[in-house]
């Protein structure tokens, strides 16, 4: 199914994505979304990250001992999120996958400059509990068209005033969610196939293999420096998606108009069709 090239290259964006996981706990699945996109369609970059993607975070969300009071906190914020998921992911049959993909680096960018700037708002538990539901569901519904989970979603969770433990489990149980969500939408799309699912089952093995190599990397780095270091890198890899994707999305729209307009040269008599085409008149079409 895959290359050579394109095969080390999902193990490599795995390996990568999982370190990152491991040095600063979070970042697989938007890393590995990322950098999968840039050399994969959005789909299949989509169904690829699911299996490493919920095996992690279902672990991250059920550790820390804390789970029960995490869910009774986030339960309609999170219900939205994973109900919206199937609505976004129409998206991905009915609108050019190009644009898509310029949306998913969009998206990147934010999370990467709301990060650098440091930008925090603070919700109280009162606003939490009208805005927990209308925010899951724009988040869902983004996680459908572009499999990124973390605008505006990590942002309200980061604003509802969780303690460091609690807050990392709830982004767990964002992404569990939201990843067991968007592979039914795929599924349902005829997005996922089995193939694309073992290799998304193998792709485990070398995010595995990342996270504790990224364990490890974290007693001898500064987090707080690896985070900067991260967040500018993915602003720099999501303003690389947006750019390339919007020039892709041109060049289609281009090519789209280019077969529209030699059909309709195609429904004109034989004699214009020659003219058109600057035949000589007895050469065949």
């Amino acid at each position: 199914m895959f290359d050579p090239p394109t095969i080390a290259a999902i193990v490599t964006t795995f390996l990568l994505a999982g370190a990152v996981k491991g040095v600063i706990g979070l970042g697989l699945p938007t890393v590995s979304l990322g950098l999968l996109a840039a050399v994969l369609d959005l789909p299949t970059a989509m169904a690829l990250l699911l299996v490493p993607s919920l095996a992690t975070n279902v672990w991250q969300a059920l550790a820390g001992g804390h789970a029960g009071a995490v869910l009774a906190r986030i339960w309609p914020f999170l219900s939205a999120a994973a109900v919206t998921v199937p609505l976004g992911a129409e998206a991905l049959t009915a609108v050019n996958p190009a644009l898509l993909a310029a949306l998913l680096g969009l998206l990147l960018v934010i999370y990467a400059l709301v990060n650098i700037a440091g930008v925090r708002i603070a919700l109280s538990a009162r606003q939490a509990t009208w805005a927990g539901p209308p925010i899951g569901a724009v988040n869902g519904i983004l996680t459908g068209m572009t499999g990124s989970f973390v605008v505006p979603g990590v942002m309200f969770l980061q604003a509802i005033g969780l303690p460091r433990d609690m807050l990392v489990q709830a982004m767990g149980m964002l992404f569990a969610v939201s990843t067991a969500a968007l592979a039914l939408a795929l599924q349902d799309n005829d997005l996922l196939s089995v193939s694309l699912g073992a290799w998304s089952a193998a792709a485990l093995g070398p995010a595995a293999i990342g996270m504790v190599l990224g364990q490890r990397l974290r007693r001898r780095l500064s987090e707080r420096r690896f985070r900067q270091i991260f967040f500018v890198a993915l602003l720099v890899l999501g303003m690389g998606i947006t750019a390339r994707s919007l020039q892709d999305a041109g060049r289609m729209d281009a090519a789209g108009a280019e077969t529209r307009s030699l059909r309709g040269v195609s429904g004109r008599s034989p004699d214009n069709l020659r003219l058109r085409l600057r035949l000589p008149p007895n050469q065949p079409d």
